[in-house]
């Protein structure tokens, strides 16, 4: 064996012992593969629920909270606010209607407020890392054919480390929300069936700010009658120029008002259907005998006119 040979094999046994020391001393992952990456880069975010094409409905512009003024009673709070007097009542637990102060905070509606539920966060893809493994330290092995053989080898066919598959956890659509009970549940609120409170001549014309309804003149004792059903929410004579008043609450959005009455012939609490007599005609702080009529939509009055069949004489 030449001296150039012998040197040859030394300088390979010299590079198989560094790159036996270079794998243990690396500690490098082996690449992680994602399992149908090209058929999909990027989860989807869901598909936002189709906006309703509904009818735009008027805003309720009620408070939650109703700060007591000057001249106010519970009744007259409870009707401009288009509420059941003694569902506010309860709410604040006041038990004499007529005792409230100025300046007095009375709340309108029950705290719905539902403790906050914090959002579930959206879950990534999941890597499974590969375990690392560690490979012996090499050692100086002493010149061999058998070293140089192996290290040949090693060069020849490097290693390729096995791919892992990668765990993705798609998110879970959002609800849509149901848009046809919702329609539906706004739909009930304006399908009531409207009918005249009584027969006889419709007198002057409505006004938001002044005459807050109609007026129908007619005779001492003429029968009243519901204009749709509902539940009686209030029936006496606490409110300072309607005389003896009763009001119906018929639905979340609308009452109506019944005033100047000589005689109440239905209780608060009671269910009324369309139709049924309610009062008699009279002129109980009034300047005549009439039924001033009134339809009130949120608390706010709205023009009977949009609603029933006025025929004026």
């Amino acid at each position: 064996m030449t001296l150039k040979t012998h040197s040859l094999r030394l300088l390979y046994a010299a590079l198989a012992a560094a790159v036996l020391a270079g794998c243990s001393s690396s500690g490098g992952h082996a690449p992680v593969l994602e399992r149908g990456a090209a058929e999909k880069k990027s989860v989807e975010p869901p598909v936002a629920a189709a906006t309703k094409k509904t009818a735009p409905r008027e805003k309720d512009w009620r408070p939650q909270v109703y700060v007591v003024q000057k001249g106010d009673t519970l009744y007259s709070i409870a009707f401009n606010h288009g509420l059941d007097y003694h569902e506010i009542a309860d709410l604040n637990g006041i038990q004499n209607p007529g005792m409230i102060k100025v300046g007095q905070e009375i709340r309108l509606f029950p705290d719905n407020t539902a403790a906050a539920v914090k959002p579930v966060p959206e879950t990534g893809p999941v890597v499974l890392e590969a375990p690392i493994k560690s490979l012996p330290k090499a050692a100086k092995l002493p010149y061999s054919e058998q070293a140089v053989a192996e290290l040949e080898k090693m060069q020849a066919v490097p290693h390729k480390p096995e791919p892992v598959a990668v765990a993705k956890v798609e998110p879970k659509p959002e609800p849509k929300p149901d848009s046809a009970t919702n329609s539906a549940g706004e739909a009930e609120e304006d399908m009531l069936e409207w009918g005249m409170p009584a027969t006889g001549k419709v007198m002057g014309e409505f006004s938001e700010s002044a005459n807050k309804g109609i007026n129908i003149a007619g005779k001492l004792g003429q029968a009243v009658v519901a204009s749709a059903a509902g539940k009686v929410v209030y029936s006496g004579s606490g409110l300072r120029g309607y005389g003896k008043l009763v009001i119906i609450k018929h639905n979340k959005t609308y009452l109506s008002a019944y005033a100047h009455n000589d005689q109440i012939l239905v209780k608060e609490g009671q269910s009324v259907t369309k139709g049924q007599k309610i009062a008699e005609m009279g002129n109980t702080d009034a300047d005549q005998v009439k039924l001033h009529f009134e339809i009130r939509k949120f608390g706010k009055p709205v023009d009977p006119g949009k609603y029933l069949p006025l025929v004026k004489s």
